[in-house]
């Protein structure tokens, strides 16, 4: 078991190490800005989403109780 896990870390961790050995920094704190960086990105898209759909609410909101507004 010890040599699978040996040989997964030094094929899919290993950019995570060689970044580590750079900078100094232990491969496991790399891995996990990774995966915060991932959620961070993952959910800007939808807050963003959401931001634009209420704003986008209030217009029609807005449109309906006036309808000479254009006028």
């Amino acid at each position: 078991m010890q040599k699978i896990r040996e040989f997964l870390e030094l094929q899919f961790f290993g950019v995570c190490s060689a970044i580590g050995d750079k900078l100094g920094m232990a491969s496991s704190r790399i891995r996990l800005w990774f995966i915060y960086i991932s959620f961070l990105t993952l959910g800007s898209p939808v807050l963003l989403y959401m931001i634009f759909w209420m704003n986008i609410k209030e217009i029609f909101v807005q449109g309906r109780r006036n309808p000479l507004r254009n006028f």
